[in-house]
């Protein structure tokens, strides 16, 4: 994959949408110095070459009632393409799963998952999330408080 060129205000663009992604393009072409047409040419840019992916909300998971958040390693039987195809296949179909990640290392994924509390986690673990085919080890690691979440860095 080829890493996108980006000059400086492609960068104050990026910026300035992960601060806010409802700024109007008036409002983003003021903050960046730039007028409304050559702003906008540049943000469509940015969305064709996905650099810019998607807007989206970032919600409150405490809000939501999601308080528990649980880190758990996985191991698989084995590491061929079929069966981590099957495992990826079952992660997706679970919403309790926000981020799966395939790792180097002793464990073969890293999933965060979110539940209202542990009665709910066991549940889930126990209920359906053992009865994936071909995990041959579970390790969960209940997170205690989050010190840090922020969007990637832009240049």
């Amino acid at each position: 994959m080829e890493t996108a060129t980006l000059d400086q205000i492609d960068i104050r663009i990026l910026r300035e949408l992960q601060n806010n992604a409802r700024l109007t393009n008036q409002e983003l072409s003021e903050r960046v110095g730039l007028s409304p047409s050559p702003c906008l040419r540049r943000l469509r840019r940015l969305e064709t070459e996905g650099i810019i992916r998607d807007y989206t909300a970032t919600l409150d998971e405490e809000k939501l009632g999601l308080s528990v958040a649980i880190f758990m390693s996985v191991k698989l039987e084995r590491q061929v393409d079929s069966a981590l195809s099957t495992f990826e296949a079952e992660v997706r179909k679970h919403p309790q799963v926000v981020d799966c990640w395939l790792m180097t290392g002793e464990n073969d994924y890293l999933l965060r998952i979110l539940a209202r509390d542990l009665k709910e986690y066991e549940a889930f673990l126990t209920g359906v999330f053992t009865k994936i085919p071909g995990i041959a080890s579970i390790q969960s690691s209940v997170s205690l408080r989050r010190v840090k979440a922020s969007q990637p860095r832009v240049a």
